[in-house]
């Protein structure tokens, strides 16, 4: 049997237009030792070698098969055969509630940014995997957003992935890692039924439904996507407001919201959300569409971590201030600083920052007039001595202890939407 025709030639090719002509450094390449993955790392290997680029090998164990931490040793053989540094990653804090796979995914992301140290990370997503993907937001009701599917390259948190196999065939991979006898292992959860994904698997093929169709629905979804990005960066830039008594929040002309297309509405809300409490994932466009009829209404929504409020000629976007109640629990402080504030003026000293909620406003005699409505300061952060209200800065109020925002609210609304 012959070696798949241009593959390595194909590869070369998106790779030059992902990233050339001036190739960085180092990349970082993400590999469980399944099929697509293993043939990822010995096609990025041959092109590196030709381009002088530096590449890693990170393994995710996720401790969750006893033949992960194998498979890991595998991949890392591999490399070493390669002539490439390998890192295994372990993941074992899962607690058992909710979606396993979820988690998974999440964590797997977290320590790959961490393995990358700054680097693109290389994923060997398939267009099988795409069509798969497809299936599983068409099921689940989703928008043009979520049938655009995967790009071949994205951005989110900080860690940009790069999937120059997006349009290769999972059967042609397999092809070139039995000619090239490349050891591989096929993880039994991808026969598993009880995953969705498995079940959208199996449909492909049926009526029409081949991987090559859905991955130009998917192509063609991301087209509209860019033009919808495109029009909604234009509404948010037009329809921007400021208020210095709600630093962070995004505030938007309400009447000039009122009169947007339903679409540009939605894209917006589901931004503002995402920026205001540091969200990774877009709202689910049933809830999405429920809160924006709210607030169009009249009344306070609250959605996804935050809270869309009209008042009067205006329309803020703010962090819920029971959902920031609920990160402190976790995280203290650092919900504040995992999504940008920073403390400016004096050491704390032992004092605590936290929510302003209703009682820090309750205990500030000068208030500016006008204001942001009382659900936006409530979830803003304020420095306390216990009970006691010692500073907030928005309203000029305590000493010097100032919580600064990680920028406006529009900069910050903005610079998600040019993703």
């Amino acid at each position: 049997m012959p070696l798949t025709p241009g593959l390595p030639l194909r590869f070369a090719d998106r790779m030059g237009h992902l990233l050339g002509p001036d190739f960085p450094k180092r990349l970082c390449l993400a590999v469980s030792g399944g099929g697509d993955s293993m043939a990822l790392l010995h096609l990025a290997a041959g092109w590196a070698r030709v381009y002088g680029v530096t590449l890693t090998v990170a393994t995710v164990d996720h401790g969750l098969r006893a033949e992960s931490a194998a498979e890991a040793a595998m991949v890392a053989d591999e490399a070493l055969g390669l002539g490439l540094q390998h890192n295994t990653l372990s993941w074992n804090s899962w607690n058992g509630q909710g979606n396993l796979q979820d988690a998974a995914r999440q964590a797997r992301r977290a320590l790959l940014q961490h393995a990358a140290a700054g680097a693109s990370v290389l994923m060997a997503h398939t267009r099988d995997d795409q069509a798969e993907t497809v299936l599983l937001r068409l099921a689940r009701g989703s928008g043009v957003d979520g049938l655009a599917a995967m790009a071949e390259d994205s951005t989110r948190g900080g860690l940009r992935i790069l999937r120059p196999l997006l349009n290769e065939k999972r059967a042609d991979l397999r092809q070139y890692l039995k000619i090239l006898k490349i050891p591989f292992v096929d993880d039994p959860s991808n026969e598993d039924t009880d995953y969705a994904r498995v079940r959208m698997r199996h449909l492909i093929g049926a009526e029409g439904l081949d991987t090559r169709t859905l991955s130009v629905t998917a192509a063609h979804m991301s087209r509209a996507k860019v033009a919808l990005q495109g029009m909604a960066r234009e509404a948010a830039a037009r329809l921007a407001r400021t208020d210095s008594t709600a630093p962070g929040a995004v505030v938007w002309d309400r009447d000039g919201f009122d009169a947007l297309h339903e679409e540009t509405q939605l894209r917006l809300v589901a931004a503002a959300l995402m920026t205001v409490s540091a969200a990774a994932y877009r709202p689910r466009l049933g809830p999405l569409e429920e809160a924006v009829i709210r607030a169009s209404s009249g009344g306070a929504a609250v959605l996804a971590g935050g809270v869309i409020v009209p008042h009067r000629e205006l329309l803020y976007v703010a962090r819920e201030p029971q959902a920031v109640a609920q990160a402190m629990a976790v995280a203290g402080p650092d919900c504040y600083w995992d999504t940008g504030w920073r403390l400016e003026g004096s050491d704390i000293n032992g004092l605590d920052v936290r929510a302003l909620g209703q009682v820090g406003l309750a205990q500030m005699p000068d208030k500016p007039t006008p204001r942001a409505p009382r659900h936006v300061l409530a979830g803003l952060p304020a420095v306390w001595d216990g009970d006691t209200l010692i500073a907030f800065a928005p309203f000029g109020f305590g000493p010097s202890h100032r919580m600064i925002p990680p920028g406006s609210g529009e900069e910050l609304l903005l610079a998600r939407l040019a993703h």
